[in-house]
């Protein structure tokens, strides 16, 4: 069945269809439309309506490149008999005490497989944990289908790389790790995707392998952030800037550049979890992979504490502080909210009766909202502030000036900057009087 799928889906014969159509699955739709037809699905209608209005709720690739891309998006499962090369692009989640919850890649599995055709192939992109390809989403296929797999259809693995809001690592330049059930699978899958992927193709030997590579891609940020973390708050018991350490240190040729800072999104905060939760299964407890998760899970509470101590040394009433918030997303320049750890900060906060005003140019406010009950503000209502939280410096943020910082502050009075990523001048605060804290 090989040599006449790339045929029939570069002349049209046969669509790609991609299904969930997320942060992930939104952009390799609109890549693949630009060589191929495709067929763009989600169980979401309201997202559907609003892709059919060329809108990008993502924020990843703009409004005009959804209208111009000529996706045939829907919501009705109907339309993928009309493909044979399946993309899988859903959410892996975890649930409750941090085990992955596969609900949305077995929901789509079944969906799939109710419409498969035989000579069809299918590639997951999900997260997921070494077997999940091969011990979970083959079986519902075969089950849905009535097909057998690796004779009547054909299964690969293909883990997303893309990173949210970073405009230079794009899904047409970033290696494309890819696998098969097969050698014939690999090569087909391979050659699929060399279609969109300017900087070629990795041929994993198993899909266990391109599944393993993915998780400890995130699994290795995470452990280095942690790191970060703990040098943090190791260097404010002694005295020492973190900031100023990590620099020095920096020069030198083979010192890894890491950050200290929030660990959340919908990757690195979770992807380690599907490692550890295999290991587990196997009989091996993780150590290094939960130690580091377990310092990034507590780093919220660790600075909310350090901003309730600022503001006792600077002798402002808890009951009465004004506290501003600037950025809820995850990252940077980015507007999405999911497993954002910003929200810890404002819980422990909450706890002492603070309720910080929030602002975040970048969230939709309806969604932060409907996920959190957070109600967002605008930058104009940061007025008379005791002390102002930055936690995620967005680059309109970042580019504000001492003086656009100190209007927001109220007059003769202790103002306190917690600037958590170190985006502004220690220095130029401290001299203008300001508290000044940066992890």
């Amino acid at each position: 069945m090989s040599p006449t799928m790339m045929e029939d889906i570069v002349n049209r014969r046969t669509a790609v269809a991609v299904i969930g159509l997320g942060y992930v699955g939104l952009p390799i739709a609109v890549a693949f439309a630009k060589r191929v037809r495709v067929i763009g699905f989600d169980v979401n209608t309201g997202k559907i309506s609003k892709y059919q209005k060329g809108m990008d709720v993502t924020g990843e690739i703009g409004d005009e490149a959804v209208r111009s891309s000529g996706v045939e998006f829907t919501s009705e499962a109907e339309r993928l008999e009309e493909a044979r090369f399946f993309i899988v692009a859903v959410p892996t989640p975890v649930q409750s005490g941090n085990v992955p919850d596969l609900q949305y890649v077995e929901g789509a599995s079944r969906i799939v497989g109710k419409r498969l055709s035989r000579g069809s192939y299918i590639v997951f992109e999900s997260t997921v944990y070494p077997g999940v390809t091969e011990d979970i989403c083959i079986p519902i296929l075969e089950a849905e289908s009535g097909l057998r797999c690796g004779e009547d259809f054909k299964v690969g693995y293909s883990p997303e790389r893309i990173n949210p809001g970073d405009p230079v690592h794009r899904i047409d330049n970033i290696v494309k790790i890819v696998s098969g059930i097969d050698d014939e699978a690999l090569e087909v899958i391979a050659g699929v995707y060399g279609l969109v992927i300017d900087a070629g193709v990795h041929r994993a030997s198993s899909i266990k392998v391109a599944e393993a590579a993915k998780v400890i891609e995130n699994a290795q940020r995470d452990i280095n952030i942690a790191f970060m973390n703990e040098l943090s708050m190791l260097f404010h018991q002694m005295g020492i800037d973190t900031k100023d350490v990590l620099e020095a240190a920096g020069t030198k040729w083979n010192f890894l550049h890491f950050s200290p800072g929030l660990v959340g999104g919908h990757c690195i905060g979770i992807d380690p979890y599907y490692l550890t939760y295999k290991a587990e299964d196997t009989g091996y407890r993780s150590r290094i992979i939960l130690a580091g998760r377990h310092i990034n899970d507590g780093m919220g509470s660790y600075i909310a504490q350090q901003i309730i101590k600022a503001l006792v040394k600077q002798k402002i009433d808890l009951n009465h502080a004004r506290i501003g918030l600037l950025g809820l997303a995850y990252k940077e320049n980015c507007p999405d909210i999911r497993n954002t750890k910003v929200t810890d900060i404002i819980s422990e906060l909450q706890e002492y009766g603070i309720q910080p005003i929030i602002a975040d140019s970048q969230v939709d406010p309806e969604e932060a909202y409907a996920e959190y009950g957070l109600r967002l503000s605008e930058l104009s209502d940061m007025k008379d502030l005791n002390l102002l939280i930055v936690a995620v410096p967005h680059d309109e943020y970042a580019r504000m000036s001492f003086s656009d910082i100190d209007r927001m502050f109220g007059k003769e009075q202790p103002k306190v900057l917690v600037d958590i990523k170190g985006a502004y001048s220690k220095a130029e605060f401290e001299n203008e009087g300001y508290y000044y804290w940066r992890l």
